[in-house]
């Protein structure tokens, strides 16, 4: 080490490009030495990653914040995440009052509620609507086209959006204001009967995020339609659903099965506690999408052909898993880590590489693999899709 370099004179140790049996070496040009602090197993890859992979990484702080009155908005596509093709993602914002306007898709929302409440209102194509609030932990689901809105309560919320197209944008959404404004006043006099006068006040462009008053009780909110309720609720309570518990956290799946209306995204809300992990494992129907909402770790994704790679991941994160690509994640802080995933699909499936070891004949495994019967009697033939063993937990420093 040489005495006098600047970086020395920090308050911290400053990570190296070295890994522990000797390879790499110093790294003393100009660098993101914080960005390094965050991307320890990038900075230095673990020796079992090789090959080329794409980036399969990306937060939302690295996006473009749209800013409005009445809120904000970020966004993750094919754009900021090239390989994500199947799934896109906005991170949203409501100040208390703060409406997303009137409008639609042509590709389904499904949404998380971070923190905060909302009131969603939709309309299908049979003239039955929906009303209703939205907390902490719950989700909703706009099947494409349908027209809704989203409107903050009186604490504001921050909500995920997921469309189910990675070329998808928000800002190229179906805004009843922008066709307003893009449509003749005689037209539109026509068209609901009133004076051209009546629309002399109408923006003259999309208003996409704006202020309003926080709206009063749901009560006193709600719409009678002559058609009924839409038969499919599009709000499910993702909090109150019994969780799947295991050693080592646990894991909440929601899909067509349990909320009908979700066709094209499934999706699994997942808890890792300290020095446990998602175990090996891959799933058989598309890629995985995912956003982290607490607590920082690390998965390698297994492409085939000696191909791996291994990306950190903290809140505000997104991941993403090529399809069928084996992949494990750690939780690599003192806390628990919890993050979502999902899928176009209406059914959340996984494989257990566990699972299927303990399900194929035993001599089979063991010539595969080389293997003796400490672990072939350590199979499991139940699935874990969290798993912590006594003296088998994860270390920071291993």
């Amino acid at each position: 080490m040489r005495d006098q370099h600047p970086n020395q004179r920090k308050s911290f140790i400053v990570p190296q490009p070295i890994r522990r049996d000797g390879a790499g070496g110093p790294d003393w040009g100009p660098r993101d030495i914080w960005r390094d602090m965050e991307n320890p197993n990038m900075l230095v890859p673990p020796a079992t990653d090789s090959g080329l992979l794409p980036n399969l990484k990306m937060s939302f702080s690295d996006t473009h914040m749209q800013l409005n009155y009445g809120g904000w908005s970020r966004e993750i596509t094919v754009r900021e995440l090239p390989v994500a093709t199947t799934l896109a993602g906005v991170n949203m914002s409501l100040t208390p009052g703060g409406v997303r306007e009137l409008h639609w898709h042509q590709q389904a929302e499904w949404a998380y509620m971070i923190w905060g409440n909302a009131r969603i209102t939709a309309v299908d194509q049979d003239g039955r609507n929906f009303i209703a609030d939205v907390g902490p932990g719950d989700l909703w689901y706009f099947p494409a086209g349908l027209p809704h809105s989203i409107q903050g309560l009186a604490t504001g919320c921050e909500f995920l959006l997921v469309f189910d197209d990675g070329h998808f944008s928000e800002l190229n959404t179906l805004s009843i204001s922008d066709w307003f404004a893009h449509t003749p006043k005689d037209v539109l006099s026509a068209n609901f009967g009133v004076a051209e006068s009546a629309f002399a006040n109408i923006p003259s462009d999309q208003v996409y995020i704006f202020p309003a008053n926080v709206p009063g009780a749901l009560e006193s909110q709600q719409v009678q339609s002559p058609y009924g309720t839409v038969p499919l609720s599009f709000k499910h309570r993702l909090l109150a659903q019994k969780p799947i518990v295991t050693p080592g956290g646990s894991v909440r799946i929601v899909d067509s099965s349990n909320f009908p209306i979700s066709k094209t995204i499934a999706a699994a809300l997942v808890e890792i506690h300290p020095g446990a992990m998602r175990e090996l494992h891959w799933h058989p129907n598309n890629d995985e999408w995912q956003y982290y909402l607490a607590g920082q770790g690390r998965m390698t994704v297994f492409a085939g052909s000696g191909t791996a790679r291994t990306f950190d991941y903290r809140a505000g994160d997104v991941g993403y898993v090529p399809f069928a690509n084996g992949h494990y994640i750690q939780n690599t802080g003192t806390e628990s880590l919890w993050f979502l995933e999902m899928f176009k699909s209406d059914r959340f499936v996984d494989i257990s590489l566990n699972q299927w070891m303990a399900l194929t004949p035993r001599e089979l495994v063991r010539d595969n693999l080389r293997v003796g019967p400490d672990l072939l009697n350590a199979l499991r033939k139940d699935k874990w899709p969290v798993v912590q063993y006594p003296g088998y937990s994860y270390s920071p420093k291993s």
